[in-house]
């Protein structure tokens, strides 16, 4: 997985990464977007449009950020 989406989302659920992702790996979860691990191509799109920069590489992930890995894992079902 190239990029994580984290709690900056939570409160505003844009949707601009959606808009220009090319290969559609972002979806709408209840409480946030996420990115499928398995379909993203590491483009970095999404981070450039995120006006709430809530859109981090995975090697950028720190002990707070890294649940958010873990919860895009599950919403797609990649565990």
């Amino acid at each position: 997985m190239a990029f994580v989406i984290t709690s900056p989302c939570i409160e505003e659920k844009a949707g601009e990464c959606v808009d220009v992702c090319p290969v559609d790996c972002i979806e709408e979860g209840k409480e946030q977007f996420y990115i499928d691990p398995d379909v993203c191509i590491d483009c970095g799109a999404c981070v450039v449009v995120c006006p709430v920069e809530a859109i981090i590489e995975d090697t950028e992930l720190t002990p707070e950020t890294e649940p958010y890995l873990e919860k895009a894992k599950q919403y797609f079902g990649t565990e």
